[in-house]
């Protein structure tokens, strides 16, 4: 990446975020932004760089299945107790790379508990199975003033289209388009419901790679922290099948880090191994000679933290990432920008300033397939409940276990907020939407950039500094004048 004008980051006098700068365009001969490859190269085997935060929150199965078979990653919590982690990988490593995982339902089953189900996935609709086999498919609008107490078998739709296993994603979306239908049943050979497939989702196909392992199964990261017996978990996350491992505290510059850090890479992990958060190439560094692969930055600047405000610490986002990157990058590793992205130039920002890939959370709390019911407003508008990680609420599932003095004693001095409303972008709804408006923002900045790889993106990228009123005039107004 070059600054405008030759300038030097030290020269501009302060740290900035990603609302100071700005990419100018450069000679391009990269024609349409499907040229453009965004596979990551920091050995996760990503084939977008956007990486799922591990916030209980956020990174639940659904969640992981969905973005891996567009091309991303999911980090499971490390508060999930080990067995349900086992579980959860082993059954994001058994969904199909084409289909979702369809809600099904009994015909005997009730439009009420239809109802419960629908909104836990974003096509929104369950498949009725007889003897493992499709004979319907019931939606919201099947199901909209009827009585909760009928059975689906009397509400649903029995006009089906049905995909094969075997069928090509692009014959598949045509063969959806010419019947004008939303969603279709895909089955086996025998029948037998493997899936669902939409319209958009057939489309998608088409358009990217799924993240999978050496044995085909759809890649999935998880977390631990820096306490107890750090390798004894990492160990029993690599047995379970885990592609990544993350080790997460919120001040990653710290003693303990770099012991836990030595500890896993003793057990010479086939995985890369991520850690932090750090803010600075000292930081980046000490965590690199640790044993780290990838170093994730950043401190301070997620929707739900209030470690800023709270304590004074922290970095701007753009100036961390930069620094750090470039840290990482001489001793020939990577970093994760991790918070403080808000639209789709922040995420193109943060790969031209170095990273590899780029940690959103909260920006993704806000869809169907985030953990937690979807609830709706007096308004009738719909959200998710999204929380801090160090928030009063995380550290009460996280000591659970432990003695009501020790509990309250730690609830005294969190941070980071406990209940926001994450509300879901009618437009935007599901996380494959905003991995969709992201892509198109990020692989339109690699074409104004002359771009053909993120690697490229980064050596290529022209940035230049800004006023607020600059940041303020590159906002469209929907609302007119």
């Amino acid at each position: 990446m070059q600054f405008l004008h030759d300038a030097a980051p030290g020269d501009i006098g302060h740290d900035l975020t990603y609302d100071d700068v700005f990419m100018v365009p450069r000679q391009s001969a990269v024609a349409s932004r499907y040229d453009v490859d965004l596979a990551t190269d920091d050995g996760t085997g990503a084939t977008l760089p956007l990486v799922i935060a591990n916030m209980t929150a956020v990174a639940g199965k659904r969640m992981a299945e969905t973005i891996a078979r567009r091309g991303g990653l999911a980090v499971l919590p490390q508060d999930i107790p080990l067995p349900v982690v086992r579980d959860v990988i082993a059954w994001v490593k058994s969904r199909h790379l084409v289909f979702d995982t369809p809600i099904e339902l009994a015909p005997h089953q009730t439009v009420a508990e239809a109802l419960s189900l629908i909104p836990k996935r974003a096509h929104r609709a369950a498949v009725v199975v007889e003897d493992g086999k499709p004979i319907g498919v019931v939606t919201e609008e099947d199901c909209a003033e009827v009585d909760r107490f009928a059975q689906v078998r009397d509400v649903m739709t029995t006009r089906m289209v049905l995909i094969a296993g075997d069928e090509d994603p692009r014959s598949a979306f045509e063969k959806l388009d010419a019947a004008r239908v939303r969603i279709a049943p895909a089955v086996a050979a025998d029948g037998k419901l493997l899936g669902v497939l939409t319209r958009t989702g057939a489309l998608r196909a088409t358009l990217y790679t799924p993240a999978v392992d050496a044995t085909g199964g759809l890649r999935v990261a998880a977390a631990i922290g820096v306490n107890g017996d750090v390798a004894a978990k990492a160990a029993a996350l690599i047995e379970a099948g885990v592609d990544c491992l993350v080790i997460d505290t919120a001040h990653g510059h710290q003693e303990r880090m770099a012991d836990a850090l030595r500890a896993v890479a003793a057990l010479t992990p086939e995985v890369p191994l991520a850690a932090g958060n750090v803010v600075s190439a000292e930081g980046a560094r000490e965590l690199v000679k640790a044993g780290a692969d990838i170093v994730k930055v950043g401190v301070g600047p997620g929707a739900m933290c209030t470690t800023r405000m709270m304590t004074g610490v922290g970095r701007p986002q753009f100036s961390a990432v930069l620094e750090c990157a470039e840290a990482a990058r001489d001793l020939g590793k990577h970093v994760w920008a991790d918070g403080g992205v808000r639209h789709p130039r922040d995420v193109a920002l943060a790969l031209a300033a170095g990273a590899s890939s780029v940690m959103i959370g909260s920006w993704f709390a806000g869809t169907y397939e985030s953990p937690g019911d979807l609830l709706h407003d007096t308004d009738g508008r719909p959200y998710k409940v999204s929380f801090g990680m160090a928030s009063a609420r995380a550290v009460a599932n996280r000591t659970s276990t432990e003695s009501a003095y020790e509990r309250a004693k730690k609830g005294l001095y969190e941070e980071g907020i406990s209940s926001s409303r994450m509300y879901l972008d009618p437009v935007r709804p599901g996380v494959e939407d905003l991995v969709d408006q992201i892509c198109a923002g990020v692989r339109s900045a690699c074409t104004y950039a002359g771009a053909r790889t993120l690697a490229e993106f980064r050596e290529r990228a022209l940035v230049g500094v800004q006023s607020a009123a600059g940041f303020h005039e590159g906002r469209p107004l929907p609302a007119g004048w």
